[in-house]
């Protein structure tokens, strides 16, 4: 039960990360190049929750018992 709550956070974490790296996407259209773009990505706190999110499913999945 706890893997698949582990899992459950992760994926939240995961999507929540993905949607706000996407959203500041609305930015490049501005004029604004992909270094700064990945820059200013790196010093906002909710981008990180991609990664962070992609490593607890990770650990998740090879924490989950596998009976076969």
């Amino acid at each position: 039960m706890g893997t698949v709550f582990l899992f459950l956070i992760g994926f939240g974490l995961a999507v929540t990360g993905g949607v706000t790296t996407i959203a500041y996407m609305n930015f490049l259209p501005s004029g604004i190049s992909w270094a700064d773009y990945f820059i200013f990505i790196t010093g906002r706190l909710e981008c990180y929750f991609l990664p962070i999110g992609f490593i607890l499913m990770a650990i998740a999945l090879f924490r989950y018992p596998n009976n076969m």
